[in-house]
């Protein structure tokens, strides 16, 4: 799961004199708040991971291009069968990793048989469950069999966890990425930087930037700083929303507020006491004040959910009235559950403001309706260690930025927890059903069924808040993917 973006803020600093740091205009330095744990999409939850690798390092079969839509990738055309069941993909020619061998079937076969193995440490193995067989037809084509037709598959193997690896490289690919991409790793300086340069040997359209620093900046006040210094030139996802004014009054920047995927939630343990009475879950929803969060952690940013799906998709379902905030009514379902003095619990928040600010705003909220909760500080590590992996929490703050992840409520082992005959039902049908309104009905009533049964507290969706220099072109404006994609980035002449 990549789960999350960090949104930090601090306070406003006073304005720095703007000096161009950079010489070549072939060179870009982008702002990053978090570091990635490692450089491997396919070994990873961590969103930071592809927004370093995604389209740059690494290549899948298709890829999600800048509005969301699923283009050819590694494959540069595929067929698929009557039944929906067989796709047969014709991969292009003349590809080599970076370490020079040369990509075939071979090494799609290997990457989807290895996402989907026994052994497989893939933190998104769900999306190759559909797959039965993978056949390597010649060195350029690769037959790809289905145990059942998916209207997901595409869109499924556009993601990072899917790209394509070779065997040779597979095992290092944390530390010392090698893909197919227009760009490869040059030096990777922990704790302050990752530097990837053009690829001289790439077998698409060339790229134009010849390097691309991703400097790491967690601070926001830190992040204000450089962009007004000429330090940093970019800021794909800029995290102190209180300065977003300054940069907009200033025209030597542009300002681009887009949507993202990130659905911001307020997770419960739904098998772990009181959180298993779904009383409980719809009474902490009603204790929640949507607005009063958004502004108090993203300045108004943001846009209140209330179920797991973005507001940007056609088949999006308004559903905040149903769990509109009313502490009556919260007192009241805490009452009928056998909770009318409240109770004690935790809750465990990861490092960005949206969860360590929220949290302390829905703590308040909920003190008002008898539940005392414990905040305890994590960093990520811990937080993918005792939260996502160890389901040790009862309650925490995450934002899913994962595209199209309505099902991960489908699955057996996920951290919230929740099981649920219904809905694995509709997102199997989902799954298996390509035509367009049907899909859209299906994806309806999933979203009800989940704000019915309150698996998470359903906050907000991220905004996609870009600063960049007014000669940058190409970056994208939306976040349909976690990517920071430098293809068609350039320097306007």
């Amino acid at each position: 799961m990549n789960i999350w973006k960090a949104f930090l803020f601090g306070t406003a600093v006073a304005l720095l004199p703007a000096t161009a740091s950079f010489a070549a205009k072939t060179d870009l330095v982008l702002g990053i708040v978090l570091e990635p744990p490692h450089l491997d999409p396919t070994a990873g939850a961590a969103a930071a991971i592809d927004e370093i690798v995604y389209a740059n390092i690494f290549e899948g079969l298709t890829r999600i291009g800048p509005k969301g839509d699923v283009l050819p990738a590694l494959a540069e055309s595929w067929t698929k069968s009557e039944d929906g069941k067989v796709y047969t993909f014709k991969l292009h020619k003349g590809v080599k990793f970076h370490d020079g061998t040369t990509f075939d079937a071979d090494d799609v076969k290997f990457s989807l048989d290895r996402a989907r193995g026994d052994t497989s440490t893939n933190a998104q193995k769900g999306l190759f469950a559909a797959i039965d067989t993978v056949e390597s037809v010649d060195p350029l084509t690769v037959k790809v069999a289905l145990k059942q037709p998916s209207g997901d598959f595409l869109y499924n193997m556009a993601w990072g966890d899917a790209v394509i690896v070779a065997p040779e490289s597979a095992d290092t690919n944390k530390d010392k990425p090698i893909g197919t991409g227009p760009f490869k790793l040059e030096n990777w300086a922990k704790g302050s930087q990752i530097v990837i340069a053009k690829n001289p040997h790439y077998w698409g359209t060339p790229v134009t930037l010849e390097k691309a620093t991703f400097r790491i900046i967690p601070d926001p006040a830190a992040a204000t700083a450089a962009l007004l210094a000429g330090d940093v030139q970019a800021f794909p996802v800029f995290p102190s929303y209180e300065t977003i004014a300054q940069f907009q009054a200033d025209p030597r920047f542009k300002v681009v507020i887009g949507t993202t995927e990130g659905e911001t939630v307020m997770g419960m343990n739904n098998k772990k006491p009181p959180f298993d009475n779904v009383k409980v879950r719809q009474a902490i929803a009603h204790a929640v004040d949507r607005k009063t969060v958004i502004d108090g952690t993203m300045f108004g940013f943001g846009t209140p959910i209330g179920s797991f799906f973005p507001p940007h998709h056609p088949a999006y379902l308004d559903l905040t009235a149903e769990t509109a905030y009313d502490p009556e009514l919260a007192k009241k379902l805490l009452a009928e559950a056998g909770y009318a003095d409240g109770f004690k619990t935790t809750l465990k928040l990861p490092p960005p403001t949206y969860a360590r600010r929220g949290g302390e705003i829905i703590a308040a909220q909920l003190r008002e309706i008898g539940i005392e909760a414990e905040i305890i500080p994590v960093e990520w590590a811990q937080w993918l260690d005792q939260v996502f992996k160890n389901k040790n929490y009862d309650m925490t703050i995450v934002s899913h930025t994962e595209p199209n992840d309505l099902n991960i409520f489908a699955r057996d082992d996920y951290y919230f927890n929740y099981d649920s005959a219904p809905f694995k039902e509709l997102i199997k049908q989902i799954d298996a059903t390509s035509d367009g309104p049907k899909r859209i009905e299906l994806y309806q009533q999933a979203q009800k069924l989940l704000a019915a049964d309150e698996p998470a507290a359903f906050l907000f969706q991220l905004p996609k808040t870009g600063i960049w220099d007014v000669k940058i072109e190409g970056l994208w404006e939306n976040g349909p993917i976690q990517a920071n994609d430098l293809t068609a980035v350039k320097w306007a002449d």
